[in-house]
């Protein structure tokens, strides 16, 4: 029998033992506990096993409260209490920019969390005919496969959502193209919901009259996708207007394609701009770079509270639709948008933008590398660094502080994607 006493857990949300002087990482183990493992993997520096059975259970450990946790691969934390979940994200944190990049942050934030459940509203769900399954699954991955689980529910999708999966289930079972359509992306904004379906093969007749039924009966809008992400186009109601979200607290509305990025955690996300805007400190007439500025997200209440903003971005597309929402919030005579890759600026395409007081940067996974490098004896004097990785955040952080000569006065968790080992979160840094 193979028995471990659980010291920490990992980035993964796995727990973190030594036996006989090699570290196994137990899917399903909580720190604290005593647990006896099934081995899954090994290799020469380390084991991955499963618990089998927990003999000494943490008094963090709670109940799931989805009947598919374990299975579906949508969350990995559901059996630890969400606080404690936030503490371990934050320790997530500061493991990683010390070891990293050799330096702690000096104030620790509070974590910002928000609704532990129906959050997600965003989603991208699998289609697949399963024939030994009884038709059709649509869902999530299952843990480390690329199974589709058999979900009939979702804790963490907004609840008309989790109650629609069955019905979309049946729904693509009838058309004939069940074979051909891949995916339903989810995105719930303030209005009603969008499910945009991608189709590999034109719908017949028929099919389009059962998806104008399931809409109208499920009182979503359908969009179809029969190719990249910018051909999805509205279905049914055909003249349906595009979702919005709200950030109300600086008097900005957000209009988006349901295939764009938006966070998924709305309530999260708007504690997060308000902490931003408050560790930004804006002071009126200030010039403010947004780099990787998506849709607006930051721009428009960095605008909002009186700054001049120059929004950068990657996508043509995302900047056109932010530049319609600088229109639509009557923002646009305070924000300059510009299309670049910022994964390979340099220090003069940076120094063509102008001088900035202050910068906020939003990057994906693979963080701000080079754009922090480019940062020269103008540099801007606070930097607010929202991240979704914190190794890639501890990584820029090293550059900032031991090449550029910031500090790092504050850093903290957003728990984004309660009862998951994803790690928001947000960084302030000073110039000497």
């Amino acid at each position: 029998m193979n028995i471990a006493d659980i010291e920490s857990l990992d980035h993964d949300g796995r727990g973190v033992a030594h036996v006989e002087g090699k570290v196994v990482f137990i899917e399903g183990a909580l720190p604290g506990e005593r647990v006896t493992y099934a081995r899954l993997r090994s290799k020469p520096k380390f084991d991955t096993a499963r618990v089998e059975a927990v003999l000494k259970a943490s008094s963090q450990r709670v109940a799931p409260r989805c009947p598919h946790f374990g299975v579906c691969g949508g969350c990995s934390m559901q059996h630890l209490e969400l606080d404690a979940q936030a503490a371990i994200k934050q320790r997530v944190l500061e493991d990683a920019f010390w070891h990293i990049a050799r330096i702690r942050p000096e104030t620790i934030l509070p974590p910002i969390v928000g609704p532990a459940w129906g959050y997600r509203r965003r989603a991208r769900l699998t289609v697949r005919k399963v024939v030994k399954k009884g038709g059709v699954l649509v869902g999530f991955h299952e843990k480390k496969s690329s199974y589709v689980a058999d979900m009939t529910c979702c804790a963490v999708l907004p609840a008309p959502i989790s109650a629609l999966l069955p019905q979309l289930r049946r729904l693509v079972g009838r058309l004939s193209i069940a074979e051909r359509l891949p995916q339903i992306e989810v995105a719930v904004g303030d209005g009603p919901a969008v499910l945009v379906l991608r189709i590999l093969e034109p719908l017949t007749p028929a099919d389009e009259d059962l998806l104008r039924a399931f809409a109208d009966e499920a009182a979503v809008h359908l969009w179809l996708q029969p190719g990249g992400p910018d051909t999805a186009v509205p279905f049914h109601p055909a003249d349906a207007p595009w979702p919005t979200y709200r950030l109300p607290e600086f008097d900005v509305t957000l209009r988006f394609r349901p295939t764009d990025f938006t966070q998924v955690n709305h309530d999260v996300n708007r504690m997060l701009v308000r902490r931003a805007m408050n560790l930004m400190q804006v002071r009126m007439g200030e010039t403010i770079a947004d780099m990787f500025c998506g849709l607006g997200n930051f721009t428009l209440p960095l605008a909002r509270l009186g700054a001049r903003v120059v929004g950068v971005e990657g996508s043509a597309a995302l900047v056109a639709r932010a530049r319609e929402n600088a229109v639509a919030n009557g923002l646009d005579e305070r924000i300059d948008y510009h299309v670049a890759n910022l994964f390979s600026v340099t220090p003069e395409r940076l120094a063509g933008w102008g001088r900035f007081d202050k910068m906020l940067i939003d990057p994906p996974r693979e963080g701000a590398v080079e754009l922090v490098k480019c940062l020269g004896d103008e540099a801007p004097a606070r930097i607010v660094y929202v991240s979704c990785n914190p190794a890639t955040l501890a990584r820029d952080a090293a550059v900032l502080v031991h090449e550029k000569g910031y500090r790092l006065v504050s850093a903290g968790i957003a728990n984004m994607f309660p009862h998951t080992s994803h790690v928001e979160s947000i960084a302030l840094f000073v110039r000497r």
